[in-house]
């Protein structure tokens, strides 16, 4: 066999199919299985193929995994990161904490400016020089930190990081400083953001969220005049639309002092916004409360026009509604009184493009029961998506859901509270619907949480394949042991330890002692993210031994984990020799990550155990489900048809192939220049 067929294999063929990961395994078992192939190194493929393999299957770079990934060569590991980064290949933090362990183990972390910013997010901090200490600080200010939801230490470590880099904390932060800041801003106090320059608004625009001291530290900010904007009576339109989002949290009071003609002009530039969706509901409903209740304090002192409900602007018809100012010109009281059910059942959809307050809201929710009082037909379902939250369970109950596109509009915009969720499926199931992994995909993993035992118990198990990785974080514990026994219905034949540890993952926060001692044996490597969602009490049960052997190289992540409500419970468990044991410091109050390290446990799958372990869940022996995906019959033909040297090549295969990428706010390049 020649080197060509190799070639042909990865090559244009990829694009074309639309399973690339089955694709790639099923091209290398056919035509690539001799041990003598061109270009087939120890470790995997030769790494100068690597690379422009990468930027040909961006999908399979997104979808790479922990294991076997952890056997490839340095040299491997470095093109992969390079693709990663040069892609902006947005991956999953369970992914990242272990794959920034790789690099720490391989000593890459000096490359950190050819490496993702979310990468470095995880990195381990004491490793950092202090020559490159800015330079690492601006780079990784350009990832999100959201993705450090469960590793509050190393969250709060490169907030301490960041400003040991600047000589420690500032009173006043300069552009400069808040340049290299980036994302990291966002974690600062409020005191910090008041007395910073007032460039720090680009670094809020990074945030998520702010919080509520955020957003008065903010108001302050505008109100003082130092910003770019001047006083709020010399506002102008282009400088409210620089804003952003942040516009949304300006309070009652600034906009009062806003020329009317300016803020009348921005108004009707964010419904415009929210009705094209290029602003979220939810967003355009804080900033139009809060535009309405300075108006409506404006107005107080004036006489009244009229008294009672009395339409006093005039019926509502439907070209009042294409009106960007109708909510300035009909408060609440006046939609009811003005907004007659024709026009309601005839334009219910541009009445709700509008972000109408929540007390606009319950009146439409309360004429649209006047005019349906057997439950809003399903053809209108899709437009109330917006007020289902207003829905109590009985009157769900009178609601005919016969189409699955139905049960995604009322719970995939997470408007509908988690308790309705199982009256909606209920009322789909009752119509003869079956929940199916693609609508599972549709409306969310967290909306699992909340569906009864008896309807997860009716998913089929070639159903449940289908689902993706969903995060199950959020649900309560007796549902995650309910979806626990379900997937492993649904994976217990998968081929190999390590890929039913893939798919099973997700579900392990309802795992038994037992099934997390069998993963310790079968070196796994779990990473920091699953094990901050195992069970707290079952995690108790499990020795020192079992912890280390079931995280194995990434261990050393629990000092990043260890304020987790779920970490922090089982290290408070241990007496001190315990934790030394680990690497830990011996007080668990203190949030700076320990500098000490320690030897990491081998995490190599022996091929021994697979081939005596036909009992446990995962064994090599056991058949494949009916129903699973072809991507799991490639995977057994791979560990077959190739020598063990290439199963690293699985991590290009998963579940499903997903596109994504992710923005970055500034060029890397920037940072060059701290």
């Amino acid at each position: 066999m020649t080197s060509t067929c190799c070639r042909s294999a990865i090559g244009p063929r990829m694009g074309a199919l639309a399973s690339p990961g089955l694709a790639l395994l099923l091209s290398l078992t056919a035509h690539c299985s001799g041990p003598q192939t061109e270009g087939v190194l120890q470790g995997g493929l030769d790494v100068g193929r690597v690379d422009p393999w990468a930027r040909a299957n961006t999908a399979l770079l997104q979808d790479f995994w922990c294991q076997p990934a952890d056997q490839l060569p340095r040299e491997q590991l470095s093109a992969l990161l390079r693709s990663l980064a040069s892609q902006h290949i947005r991956l999953q933090a369970w992914q990242l904490s272990c794959l920034a362990n790789f690099v720490s183990r391989l000593s890459l972390q000096d490359d950190f400016a050819l490496h993702p910013p979310d990468l470095l997010l995880f990195y381990n901090l004491s490793q950092v020089k202090q020559a490159n200490c800015r330079a690492f600080t601006c780079h990784a200010a350009q990832g999100d930190t959201e993705l450090l939801a469960n590793l509050p230490d190393q969250r709060i470590a490169l907030r301490h990081t960041a400003l040991a880099c600047l000589g420690g904390p500032h009173l006043q932060l300069s552009a400069s400083e808040l340049g290299l800041l980036g994302v990291l801003v966002c974690d600062m106090d409020a005191s910090s953001i008041v007395t910073a320059d007032p460039h720090v608004l680009q670094n809020l625009l990074r945030c998520s969220r702010l919080t509520t001291s955020q957003q008065a530290a903010l108001n302050t900010l505008l109100a003082s005049g130092r910003t770019q904007l001047g006083t709020p009576g010399s506002w102008n339109l282009e400088g409210l639309q620089a804003l952003g989002p942040l516009a949304t949290y300006i309070s009652p009071h600034l906009w009062e002092q806003v020329q009317e003609a300016v803020g009348l002009a921005f108004f009707r530039s964010m419904v415009a916004a929210c009705r094209v969706r290029h602003l979220s509901q939810y967003d355009a409903r804080r900033f139009v409360t809060s535009f309405l209740e300075s108006k409506a304090t404006s107005v107080s002192s004036r006489p009244k026009r009229g008294t009672g409900r009395s339409c006093i602007h005039g019926n509502i018809t439907a070209a009042t509604l294409q009106d960007d100012l109708f909510l300035l010109r009909y408060d609440c009281t006046q939609l009811e009184s003005c907004l007659g059910s024709r026009v309601l059942r005839a334009n219910l959809d541009p009445l709700l493009q509008h972000p109408l307050p929540a007390e606009c809201q319950r009146v439409v929710k309360a004429k649209l029961t006047q005019i349906y009082p057997h439950g809003v037909p399903e053809d209108q379902l899709h437009l109330i998506t917006s007020l289902v939250y207003l829905y109590s369970l009985a009157e769900i109950g009178q609601w005919n859901i016969t189409s699955g596109d139905t049960v995604v509009a009322l719970l995939a915009s997470n408007v509908a509270l988690e308790n309705q969720t199982e009256a909606v499926l209920q009322r789909f199931l009752d119509h003869n619907g079956m929940v199916t992994g693609t609508l599972l995909v549709a409306i969310g993993g967290s909306r699992l949480c909340w569906m009864s035992p008896r309807q997860i118990h009716t998913i089929q198990p070639s159903e449940f394949r289908l689902a993706g990785a969903p995060d199950l974080s959020s649900c309560p514990q007796s549902r995650k042991n309910v979806l626990f026994t379900k997937a492993r219905e649904a994976f217990s034949n998968t081929s190999t330890t390590a890929t039913y540890y893939h798919l099973m993952r997700p579900y392990l926060g309802g795992a038994p002692v037992e099934e997390l001692q069998h993963l310790a044996q079968a070196n796994i490597s779990m990473d920091i993210d699953t094990f901050t969602n195992l069970n707290p009490h079952v995690l108790k049960s499990l020795s020192i031994s079992n912890v280390t052997t079931l995280l194995g190289q990434n261990v050393g992540d629990l000092q990043k984990a260890r304020s987790h409500p779920t970490v922090s419970s089982w290290l408070r468990s241990l007496n001190r020799s315990a934790l030394g044991e680990l690497g830990l410091d011996t007080n668990l109050a203190s949030p700076t990550p320990a500098q000490t390290t320690r030897r990491l446990p081998s995490t190599t799958l022996s091929a021994s155990y697979l081939a005596t372990s036909s009992s446990q869940p995962g064994s090599i022996n056991a058949a494949p489900t009916s129903g699973s995906p072809p991507v799991h019959l490639a995977y057994l033909l791979l560990s077959v048809a190739l020598p063990s040297i290439l199963l690293w090549l699985l991590l290009f295969g998963r579940l499903q192939a997903r596109w994504g990428m992710i923005v970055q706010h500034q060029d890397p390049g920037h940072c060059g220049q701290h």
